[in-house]
């Protein structure tokens, strides 16, 4: 009997955990979307360049991986990003069929600027946590992020 009330209690536990993730996950998303507001960018340019910023530069093939995206997509996405010098196309020289997207200041500029306000905006939620508090989310999510990605 009190294995079954363990496996249920387990269960409900993992339920509340993805459904306060799935809430936190809107939220961010949400607070991402009004600090965007301010610039001249969409969120999916936003995505991109958080993955040009992160990994260096890709091939829009890659991009498109990351993204979840078709490469039409992704390559209608570059091509305004472009025109709004947040990017550039770079021909590989010993490949000029490789194609790699380079992130331009202008976009990192951005890239640093936004990731600073989700910063800070984290940083007054988080205000009321303990510092152990603070470093025992951080490192268990870290440990939920690397047990996700294996």
């Amino acid at each position: 009997m009190t294995n079954d009330m363990e496996v249920r209690d387990v269960k409900l536990v993992v339920a509340t955990i993805e459904k306060e993730l799935r809430y936190i996950s809107g939220i961010i998303k949400q607070k991402g979307r009004e600090i965007l507001s301010n610039y001249t960018i969409t969120p999916p340019q936003f995505v991109a360049l958080q993955w040009l910023f992160e990994e260096g530069d890709m091939t829009i093939g890659e991009l498109s991986n990351k993204m979840f995206l078709a490469c039409s997509t992704t390559t209608d996405l570059i091509d305004r990003m472009e025109k709004s010098h947040l990017v550039e196309r770079v021909k590989n020289p010993s490949d000029r069929r490789v194609v790699r997207i380079h992130l331009l200041s202008e976009g990192e500029r951005i890239i640093n600027e936004v990731i600073q306000k989700r910063q800070a905006y984290l940083e007054e939620v988080l205000h009321d946590f303990s510092e152990g508090e603070v470093r025992s989310l951080e490192k268990q999510l870290m440990k939920l992020h690397q047990d996700m990605k294996e």
